[in-house]
């Protein structure tokens, strides 16, 4: 079992912090494809610096986030009922370029209470 540690803004840390969100998503880069069942991740709030440790209980590999905001519920991903309407995959693009989610793709790693 082994430790990642990922930084969060407040939002999203709250959210996986109530059980609201379940699902972190994230480029499938070099650092996340070492992200096993079981490991955990310490998540640190951008905003003060608390942290939150989560066990990782599945990984869900996709080539893109078009993919991925089909098969998952968006609403534990981070997005409130309000927002489900107007959610897209390009909301991605804030956080990574086309390109790197074509040469990766995307994981959405799910979390539960160690």
């Amino acid at each position: 079992m082994k430790t990642h540690r990922m930084h969060l803004d407040p939002a999203p840390f709250e959210m996986i912090r109530s059980g609201e969100k379940r699902f972190e998503l994230r480029l499938y880069d070099e650092k996340r494809r070492a992200i096993r069942p079981g490991d955990r991740i310490e998540f640190t709030n951008n905003a003060g610096g608390e942290t939150l440790v989560m066990k990782v209980h599945a990984l869900h590999v996709f080539g893109d986030f078009g993919a991925l905001y089909a098969a998952l519920p968006l609403e534990e991903c981070g997005y409130k009922t309000e927002e489900l309407a107007a959610a897209s995959p390009q909301d991605m693009e804030n956080y990574y370029s086309t390109e790197d989610i074509r040469r990766s793709g995307v994981v959405a790693i799910e979390l539960k209470r160690p």
